[in-house]
């Protein structure tokens, strides 16, 4: 199978390193070429264009920015499949992205796994040519929601609570099984015990409740939960994180 040759053009020369080791062990991605803001991105690949079959893109950059790389690929008539990948999460900047033809758009920081599944996607397509709204507003609203609870990105408890409310989500009739069915599917997923799942998730509820916007706290736990008493459970906060985005989604709809 033909490797997918890919054009990063990220300013973080560190994630772009990480990205190249993890497509090293995979044998059908190659991070082939590299740039490190939109004035190099669009030069590299106006040069090989032959060779890079997906652009995998950040928004913030010094010089010129993602946004800057569309509008010239569009001007051009560079025909790309495009991954936007960003931690800047304003639903307005998701649909003006969307309006170039975009195929993804995830936010960082992503999950290597999850980053090669989206690249896969967008070749076993037929029609890959329209960003999911639905689902980049979920996970821009999860994100923003963990935000505001003062949960760090960088812990892991923080990926898996991500992950746990993305499920309950789509999947209510999960609740009754938090600890048989969640726990293992978040396992399994990223990897590691039900155990340390749960160890990490209490851990990041901790962090929140020192941390996290009291207000929107509030407005989330107050009916249920006393914060200044009592912390809420796993199955409560994640439970009560998702009621909050369906409730949100539907009036959205």
């Amino acid at each position: 199978m033909k490797k997918i040759n890919i054009l990063m053009i990220d300013d973080n020369v560190n994630l772009i390193k990480m990205v190249k080791e993890y497509f090293k062990l995979n044998g059908s991605v190659d991070i082939a070429f590299e740039a490190y803001d939109g004035l190099e991105g669009i030069k590299v690949l106006e040069e090989n264009q032959n060779q890079i079959d997906l652009v995998l893109l950040d928004l913030i950059m010094p010089k010129k920015d993602g946004i800057y790389v569309l509008m010239e690929m569009k001007k051009r008539a560079i025909m790309k499949n495009v991954i936007v990948a960003t931690s800047y999460n304003a639903a307005e900047v998701i649909r003006e992205v969307s309006e170039f033809g975009v195929n993804y758009y995830i936010l960082k920081p992503f999950d290597l796994d999850d980053l090669n599944k989206r690249i896969l996607d967008v070749f076993n397509k037929k029609d890959n040519q329209s960003i999911d709204f639905y689902n980049s507003n979920l996970q821009v609203s999860i994100t923003k929601m963990l935000h505001e609870l003062g949960i760090p990105s960088h812990i892991k408890g923080y990926q898996y609570i991500r992950e746990a409310v993305n499920i309950i989500f789509e999947r209510p009739e999960i609740i009754g099984g938090i600890t048989k069915e969640l726990y293992p599917e978040l396992a399994k997923k990223f990897n590691t015990t039900t155990s340390r799942v749960e160890r990490a998730i209490r851990h990041a509820i901790e962090v929140s409740w020192n941390r996290g916007n009291l207000e929107f706290m509030e407005e989330l736990f107050g009916f249920s939960v006393d914060i200044d008493r009592a912390k809420p459970t796993n199955s409560e906060f994640v439970v009560t994180l998702a009621d909050k985005l369906r409730l949100d989604f539907h009036r959205v709809g």
